[in-house]
């Protein structure tokens, strides 16, 4: 069970990828045209083998549209978990009367996204990539085989609900694994953190993605804000 992507939403795609290109110094990133089908366009970056995505509306109706109304602004907007017990994810899926919203099954990846109303807090795609570690998201250099990526990784979410401790709980028996010990509510994830903390109820999402950079990259600076999310930045190692 690893965090496997983050998921940003912004009003305006190209300044915001032009941004974080030249903060993080990331490489060009995968458009997928897939993302069409639900009213965007996208831009996803390869830190070592985990992922960073921005998506924009490209239609009033869209659903990022509305939730960028919703929250005022740019800010996180989905968590892609990738598993290797993809079935028995579902089962508990079904079994905890979550809604599904999409759900794709392809020789190399299945996905299923989950509705943020019942989980809480952001949509939640529960992913199983085949061979396990390949990721087609990423793009053709990811499709049924490990790519190359920006030095880096995605280290975290955190996410503001109106109940953190009910939210993790539910958030755990979705994705099958134990809350973490000895602080606040958070999933304990294989080299990486979900946490919950307390926000207000119509404002629920998410407020914060933690990147572990190089230092040579993160030079000294602790978080950059995004609109309503703000980027943490940890020092690769530290």
């Amino acid at each position: 069970m690893r965090l496997r992507q983050a998921v940003l939403v912004a009003s305006e795609l190209e300044p915001t990828v032009r941004a974080l290109m030249d903060d993080f110094a990331l490489r060009e990133p995968f458009r997928d045209p897939g993302v069409a089908e639900f009213g965007l366009v996208n831009a996803v970056f390869a830190l070592g083998d985990t992922f960073l995505e921005v998506v924009s509306p490209t239609t009033p109706d869209a659903t990022a549209a509305r939730y960028l109304k919703r929250r005022g602004g740019d800010s996180g907007y989905m968590v892609i978990f990738d598993l290797e017990d993809l079935a028995g994810a579902r089962g508990r899926v079904e079994q905890s009367g979550v809604r599904v919203v999409w759900q794709l099954d392809l020789p190399d990846i299945s996905a299923t996204h989950l509705h943020p109303l019942d989980m809480g807090g952001a949509i939640v795609s529960l992913d199983q990539s085949r061979p396990y570690g390949t990721w087609r998201w990423g793009g053709p250099g990811w499709t049924g085989k490990i790519g190359p990526g920006t030095a880096g990784r995605v280290a975290g979410v955190t996410v503001a609900v109106g109940d953190p401790a009910a939210t993790a709980a539910r958030w755990a028996a979705v994705l099958g694994v134990a809350l973490a010990e000895g602080r606040g509510p958070a999933l304990a994830l294989e080299g990486a953190e979900v946490g919950f903390i307390t926000g207000e109820p119509a404002l629920e999402g998410i407020c914060e993605v933690a990147l572990e950079l190089p230092g040579s990259v993160r030079r000294g600076r602790e978080a950059i804000e995004l609109g309503a999310v703000r980027l943490r930045l940890l020092e690769a190692g530290g």
